[in-house]
């Protein structure tokens, strides 16, 4: 008794015959089924081996201790905490008074009996052989058997004094050190010898020297304070051993005491919600709903790339099982011949995309565990953490294999039917038959066309779901995919007026729209994606470049001394910089001093060398107040801008008394400098270099010129007395200095410049001047060597000084699109390449009459050339159409947000018509150039180079 095992079972039989037969156009379809199984096979054995369990995650933030402990800095307050310690609230309601702070004795804290180890983490500035780098220095005794699993050994020791220390490989390779090199920190002339080598399993790329609790970070801190130079704060945590661990209890009594705890049995053993008092909190929520939300948004966006991978993989194999059945059609037409119905002769076809699918299965998968096997150590490099394990999931791995087989199936099918329809006369003929074309996939195709142009639309200008945009250019794109028969149908219009050898392809193309169109439609998807996310780069790139705003003319260097460093540095850190920059012209800044001219810092408070320091304000007069932002003292709580109507804001906000002031620059509200800062600056303005040398302020702004033409700056001494007045809205007490002021007007850019005086201007009124930093006009761009050289040469001081270089806008997206339009060039090369040799098989008969009546051998090649030229040129254009839709739908969307947000800005009277949002939408011309010209010419070459001029001879077919 026959049964479908049966049929099946033969069916499966002539398949693997024939694929063995035909082992070219099998390893063509195998590869291109196989390969994205290579890919997703190791990216899922990446991802499971990088998830890390929650005991290996413990091991790795606290080593073998049951718990962290970390100071809540609520001084002693009670908190409550989450189970995994990291998100935490003081007991109370602080609404109404001021939140908690302070620190705590976490060791106090301790119960009794616990072992405890001191984790500190700070940063430094570490001197190696190329100069400074700043570096992470933690504090712990690695050598400890609790610390096992947060750091790796990789050579020598971990210290055991505070004379040794360890450094990352990371921090090795940067620096130019190794073990046995001398180690020295900024500000500190203690050595260190480097003994040992380690790496933090959870962050490869991390530079991090270890040393011994207080053996770096206390006494670089004492130095600090003692130069008067704000250290950076320390990070401190204890690791607790504890007998029998700490339980939810435990932690909660801790909590009580304001310190905060990261128990591992808790974490690996959560209470129920509520059993955790912050959950029953009604401010707060258990986490995890938005991160839920954006994995599942994640699985969704892989899943349609997964999904567009294998329609694209059954586009291009599709064509290859069509060409197989009809190479293969006599036998299957001796199958019909002998009893065999339609649904065997689709077994037979459908078989060999099974038997294909199932080999690219298994080698697949086994090339994607043995590739991911191989470059292990170099994906953990790239990731920047290491494999907790190499984690094999069977059933993962099986519905990978499955997805194989079942695109091969996939790709076999439409080849199946059409092969099944086919009259047995016909295939044992080997004629061809009248074939009619599809009359409703084109109408179909046009109403999604329609359909998704209008939701993609609707989308952008009516809708706030972006994903409608989304949505409606993928209806669109596949609308244009089932439009893509009809289409290379009507490219053959202009076949007529074309030479012999393209006229041949496009009729080719035309003719056999079975296997011209799922290549066009391939290069289509490629190309669109490609045009899509090129587009929305092109004119995101637009829209951040014109709101770059530069600071100083291109290729200018700044030079500004920190607010807690020393002015009698300045002038070495000047000559420092003109000594290792190509400096052009070089102008001094200084700035005014209050209180004592030798005091380093400028914000009005003591810098630590006894001296009393003041400040000064630019006095804005009542008369230019803005009345949206005018306070009345009676009232300190009211806001101003409440008093007026919205269409009063707008009014107001185009008042030039409330139109802000340019905040970059120097950084200063009065600048000290000469004619040669302006000239830096490329500010050419003959009358403001007079007013300067006359001994008057130059003003490049109205705002703070009063009605006779000058400009007040209040002397503040008494610092103390000046906080008082504002907090209580008061004008701060302190000495008005009134200057004679020169509008500068004419200027496109000040440049950050509010107020500048000559140092002579200042003297006269009796105000000091301390230096600040220079301006360096420079003949070219400074070198890579060359600023770290400067870097090293400024380090010399004890000062902390910032440098600026003006390098104008730098595009960061030249790279993304040069890969993008790589990436839809090979995918239209390579499917152009399917689509011509499958082409080339299946004309065999039609190459070998061309040369019988005396073609040239040439013929051949320009033929192939054109039709793989025909291929990328159709789908190059119908791609470069459907993707322009969502990206200009994707702008119009942002550019409705933008104004959104503007219109409510301009309601409250804080933005002009002026501030009105600028999103462009520019084509990326570059790209579409190489898509549209340089790649379907380079596909046609290419394919004209590698076919054979002469075919095989042909020979009589046996009667």
């Amino acid at each position: 008794m026959k049964t479908w095992y049966h049929s099946w079972r033969a069916a499966i039989r002539i398949a693997r015959r024939d694929a063995w037969r035909s082992k070219g156009r099998s390893l063509l379809v195998l590869a291109m089924i196989a390969l994205p199984i290579v890919g997703v096979s190791a990216a899922d054995l990446t991802f499971r081996s990088h998830q890390l369990s929650a005991e290996q995650q413990l091991e790795r933030d606290m080593g073998r201790a049951d718990a962290r402990m970390i100071d809540a800095n609520t001084g002693g307050v009670p908190i409550m905490q989450s189970p995994d310690g990291q998100m935490y609230s003081a007991v109370g309601d602080y609404d109404d008074k001021p939140y908690p702070e302070g620190t705590t004795d976490v060791p106090k804290v301790l119960p009794a009996g616990a072992k405890t180890l001191t984790d500190t983490v700070g940063r430094a500035k570490l001197h190696t052989q190329h100069g400074l780098l700043n570096a992470e220095v933690r504090e712990l005794k690695a050598s400890d058997p609790l610390v096992d699993g947060i750091m790796s050994l990789t050579g020598g020791r971990f210290p055991k004094d505070s004379g040794e220390v360890a450094a990352t490989d990371y921090f090795l390779k940067n620096s130019g050190l190794k073990v046995g090199s001398e180690l020295t920190v900024r500000h500190l002339e203690r050595r260190y010898t480097i003994v040992g080598s380690y790496e933090l399993p959870q962050a490869l790329k991390t530079d991090q020297v270890n040393a011994l609790p207080g053996a770096v970070l206390a006494p670089l801190g004492a130095a600090l304070e003692k130069s008067g130079i704000p250290a950076s704060g320390n990070e401190s945590a204890h690791l607790v051993k504890f007998s029998g661990g700490f339980t939810w209890n435990m932690v909660k009594e801790t909590n009580a005491k304001g310190v905060r705890v990261e128990s591992r049995a808790v974490i690996l053993d959560p209470p129920q919600d509520s059993a955790v008092p912050l959950y029953q909190e009604q401010s707060w929520e258990r986490g995890g709903g938005r991160g839920e939300s954006m994995e599942t948004a994640a699985i969704a966006v892989i899943g349609v790339v997964v999904v567009l991978a294998l329609l694209e993989i059954c586009l291009l194999a599709g064509p290859a099982f069509a060409v197989g059945a009809r190479r293969s059609r006599r036998q299957l037409g001796l199958v019909g011949a002998n009893g065999g119905d339609r649904r065997h002769i689709r077994a037979i076809v459908l078989s060999g995309g099974l038997v294909i699918g199932a080999a690219a299965a298994v080698i697949g998968t086994a090339l994607g565990l043995l590739l991911t096997l191989a470059l292990r150590p170099m994906l953990e490099e790239y990731v920047g953490s290491r494999f907790g394990h190499f984690d094999v999931r069977p059933l993962e791995l099986l519905g990978i294999a499955l997805l194989a087989v079942a695109t091969g199936v996939t790709a076999a099918l439409v080849p199946a039917v059409t092969s099944s329809r086919q009259p047995v006369l016909a295939s044992l003929t080997g004629r061809r038959g009248v074939r009619k074309s599809n009359r409703v996939l084109p109408v179909i195709g046009l109403v999604a066309v329609v359909l998704g142009a209008s939701i993609a639309l609707y989308g952008a200008l009516a809708s706030d779901e972006i994903l409608l945009v989304g949505g409606g250019s993928a209806l669109a794109e596949l609308g244009i995919v089932a439009l893509t028969p009809a289409l290379v149908g009507l490219f053959g219009r202009i076949g007529g007026v074309l030479p012999l050898s393209p006229r041949l392809a496009l009729r080719d193309a035309v003719r056999n729209r079975g296997r011209t169109a799922p290549a066009v439609a391939a290069v289509l998807a490629a190309v669109a994606g490609t045009v899509a996310v090129a587009t929305y780069t092109a004119s995101a790139e637009a829209e951040q470049k014109a709101r770059y705003t530069a600071q100083m003319p291109h290729g200018t260097v700044s030079l500004s001394m920190d607010e807690s460093g020393g002015a009698r540095d300045v002038p070495a850190l000047r000559d420092a910089v003109q000594k290792m920059l190509p400096v052009d012209v070089r102008a001094d800044l200084d700035r005014l001093s209050v209180g004592n001219a030798n005091c380093a810092s400028y914000d009005g408070y003591d810098s630590g060398s006894g001296s009393k320091c003041g400040r000064y304000e630019v006095v804005l007069p009542k008369a230019n107040e803005c009345p949206l932002w005018a306070q009345d003292p009676s009232r300190p709580d009211e806001d101003p801008a409440e008093k007026y109507t919205k269409e009063q804001k707008r009014k107001l906000a185009q008042d030039w008394r409330c139109k802000g002031t340019d905040t970059y620059g120097t950084g200063l509200d009065v600048t000290v400098g000469d004619e040669k800062l302006l000239k830096v600056l490329g500010i050419e303005n003959p009358a403001a270099e007079k007013a300067l040398a006359d001994g008057k302020v130059l003003a490049f702004s109205r705002h703070h010129v009063d009605a006779d033409g000058e400009v007040g700056i209040r002397l503040i001494t008494d610092i103390e007395a000046a906080d008082k007045a504002m907090a209580e809205n008061k004008q701060a007490p302190g000495e008005i200095k009134s200057f004679p002021a020169h509008r500068v007007t004419g200027e496109k850019q000040s440049w950050g410049l509010k107020l500048m005086m000559s140092a002579a201007a200042a003297k006269a009124a009796g105000v000091d001047t301390v230096p600040y930093g220079a301006y360096f006009s420079m003949d070219r761009l400074p070198s890579g060597p060359e600023q770290q050289r400067m870097e090293g040469e400024l380090a010399k001081t004890s000062s902390e000084a910032g440098v600026q270089i003006e390098k104008g806008y730098t595009s960061e997206n030249d790279i993304v699109l040069l890969s993008l339009a790589i990436f839809a060039g090979l995918i239209t090369i390579g499917a152009a390449g399917i689509a011509t040799g499958l082409s080339q098989a299946d004309a065999e008969a039609d190459l070998k009459t061309l040369a019988a009546v005396g073609a040239p051998p040439r013929v051949r090649r320009t033929l192939s050339g054109f039709q793989c030229g025909v291929v990328a040129t159709m789908g190059v254009v119908l791609g470069t159409v459907a993707g322009v839709l969502p990206a200009i739908g994707l702008r119009l969307a942002d550019r409705r947000e933008a104004m959104r947000v503007f219109q409510e800005s301009l309601d409250e009277g804080y933005s002009t018509a002026a501030d009105a949002p600028f999103i462009p939408i520019v084509m990326p011309w570059p790209t579409l150039v190489a898509l549209l010209i340089a790649v379907p010419i380079g596909a046609a070459l290419l394919a004209a180079l590698v076919t054979r001029s002469r075919g095989a001879l042909a020979r009589r077919e046996a009667a």
